[in-house]
């Protein structure tokens, strides 16, 4: 039997459909979670059920890697609060950490690898400054590569600690700058939720509206599942009355309604078994998100060689586009 992402995607949503997997199944389930950086989630969706015990060990140190993880992300959000505090400047908590700063559903069990914020982009070069002098460097030792993420990127080129071997991206905004699409940063910071500490965390509606970008608007989908299924989480937990008028109103305002519309439409296909709402390009949308066997590999090249040049598109205009490529070919980059 061949096996893709649907496998994981099934667990995820019915965790006791599990109990059908044989050794086979369970080695692919396992190898796909890994590769989709979701074992921390499967291990939290199907603990208490009967499962193999070698599968448990597993799982039970997939719970405690990612309980680790946890309380390593939120030191790193105190050392960067700590750093940038003097300045007055509001400082807002993205993606995973974010998630497990606000003790929402969707940081059960997440694998959470930078440290993301974002600063006004006015105040971006006296963030950088701050924390250079509190022990991050930068990581990007080519001048192309720091030149092209200071005029185009919506980040600071990346910084990592000389200590702690932490990297920290320092957004601006959400998109990069030469995006067809330009959500409102400052409206993201103006409406943030503050947490006890002085932090904040986007609003639940620019939480989900993020999430859309980053997974349609701005990369290759490579992790979209991961991604999905944060949008998942996020859905149940907030989707109270009236919610779904206020998301729509969101993601008009960000620009991101085609996104939004299509990230709802996956989110019920691969997490909710829902296909009837699928329009148009969804299906080759859920090949890529599953491309991956039963060892955990990339699949369906094509379709990532599609996605990747579609990923750079949107990123930048024709002209930008082909000078970038071609520098970073003359690099000896190719895509993954």
């Amino acid at each position: 039997m061949r096996h893709d992402g649907r496998l994981l995607a099934a667990a995820l949503r019915d965790p006791g459909s599990t109990a059908a997997l044989d050794s086979a199944g369970w080695t692919a389930l396992l190898a796909i979670a890994r590769a989709e950086q979701l074992i921390g989630t499967l291990a939290q969706r199907l603990e208490g059920l009967p499962i193999p015990e070698a599968v448990r060990r597993i799982l039970a140190d997939a719970r405690a890697s990612a309980e680790q993880g946890r309380v390593v992300a939120l030191w790193e959000a105190e050392m960067a609060r700590r750093a940038l505090a003097p300045s007055g400047m509001p400082v807002m908590l993205l993606k995973g950490t974010a998630f497990v700063a606000a003790g929402l559903s969707a940081g059960r069990g997440r694998q959470i690898g930078d440290l993301d914020i974002l600063v006004p982009r006015d105040r971006i070069d006296e963030a950088e400054t701050a924390l250079i002098a509190a022990g991050w460097e930068w990581v990007k030792p080519d001048p192309y590569d720091d030149a092209y993420y200071r005029r185009w990127m919506h980040e600071l080129p990346p910084l990592i600690h000389r200590e702690r071997d932490r990297m920290i991206d320092v957004h601006h905004t959400i998109l990069p700058l030469t995006a067809r699409i330009t959500p409102d940063a400052a409206a993201m910071l103006a409406d943030a939720r503050p947490l006890a500490n002085g932090l904040r965390i986007p609003s639940p509606e620019d939480l989900l509206c993020h999430a859309a970008a980053h997974l349609f608007a701005d990369g290759d989908l490579a992790g979209g599942m991961r991604n999905l299924w944060d949008i998942h989480c996020l859905l149940d937990e907030f989707g109270g009355p009236g919610f779904a008028e206020r998301l729509e109103a969101r993601a008009r305002l960000h620009g991101l309604e085609a996104e939004m519309a299509r990230a709802l439409r996956l989110r019920a296909a691969l997490y909710t078994g829902e296909q009837s709402r699928l329009v148009g390009a969804d299906r080759l949308y859920l090949r890529r998100l599953t491309a991956r066997d039963g060892w955990g590999r990339q699949i369906r090249k094509a379709t990532r060689l599609g996605f990747y040049i579609r990923s750079h598109r949107l990123r930048m205009p024709p002209h930008l586009l082909a000078r970038h490529l071609w520098t970073k070919f003359r690099k000896g980059h190719s895509p993954g």
